[in-house]
């Protein structure tokens, strides 16, 4: 019976929700699509939080890499960049959502990786 790596799902959840999160001001403003209060008013704020899952991910990936698990530390990136082209994408205003999955996925990696 196969296992999931928890550790690994949520890393690539929170760089993708992350990514997003940082990034969907400037496809917003680009490509016209509406934008929360949050991104209007206070547009710092959601790109700090997603950088901030972001980097913890990759802090993650790369303690995974010092461990021997390269592939994996790899792999964390990549299919996170994955998640947040489709969230980003094609979610378009959904995207938005990162704001409310992105920091809970990085605490709860956070959380998993020191516990």
């Amino acid at each position: 019976m196969a296992t999931i790596d928890v550790g690994f799902v949520l890393a690539v959840v929170a760089f993708g929700w992350g990514l997003s999160l940082a990034t969907y001001r400037a496809f917003a403003t680009r490509c016209g699509w509406p934008m929360g209060a949050w991104q209007v008013d206070w547009p710092a704020l959601p790109i700090t939080l997603g950088l901030l899952c972001t980097l913890l991910a990759g802090l993650y990936a790369a303690a995974r890499g010092y461990g021997g698990h390269t592939i994996s530390a790899w792999a964390i990136p990549v299919f996170g960049l994955a998640w947040a082209v489709f969230w980003t994408g094609f979610l378009r205003v959904g995207a938005q959502s990162a704001l409310l999955l992105g920091p809970p996925a990085a605490v709860l990696l956070l959380l998993r990786w020191l516990g």
